[in-house]
């Protein structure tokens, strides 16, 4: 599993990177980079690192440039056109598992144990699924630890990859409940 948050583009480079390796991913959603997803990638250097993945071409470069201003020591991994081209079409989503491996290696990616700090369980107990008001305050909980809004199955991946500790975890269901 890579410790870091790797960014990519779009929803076709997420399926392409989890085809590769384990890891966290965030699409950016192309040039229309808002704050909710800048204040994302910081929340995910922050905790974990982050590793840029862009397509090999203009915007590419374009969309890693604006990140790159706004988020520090962030890592970089590329993959050259000829890996990233088919059909005349060139992306991240393109490339072969081994070409992402080896991309993000030379990015120095680290490797972490999978953590599974928090489960299911949990998220029922909490309130987070399983009633009507568990979209709610998993999208409250989620600006609160600065994960974003997921379905459930994606906010414990998140929980788990982002290493939020059970103590942040408590603190913040209690902050929300009270806000109530």
């Amino acid at each position: 599993m890579i410790k870091e948050v790797i960014v990519v583009e779009g929803r076709d480079d997420i399926t392409a990177v989890k085809k590769a390796v384990d890891a966290e991913v965030i699409a950016v959603g192309g040039f229309g980079i808002n704050k909710k997803v800048i204040d994302r990638i910081k929340e995910a250097q922050k905790r974990q690192g982050v590793i840029v993945l862009t397509d090999p071409d203009f915007a590419g470069e374009k969309i890693r440039r604006i990140i790159s201003k706004r988020v520090q020591g962030i890592k970089h991994a590329y993959i050259s056109q000829k890996d990233g081209i088919k059909d005349g079409d060139i992306g991240v989503e393109n490339a072969e598992p081994d070409t992402i491996i080896k991309a993000l290696e030379c990015a120095k990616c680290e490797n972490k144990e999978k953590r599974e700090e928090f489960n299911v369980e949990d998220m029922i107990f909490f309130g987070l699924t399983g009633n009507n008001n568990s979209k709610r305050r998993r999208d409250i909980l989620g600006k609160e630890l600065g994960i974003g809004y997921c379905n459930t199955a994606q906010f414990l991946m998140r929980l788990n990859n982002y290493g939020i500790t059970r103590e942040e975890f408590i603190e913040a269901i209690n902050k929300i409940d009270k806000e109530k």
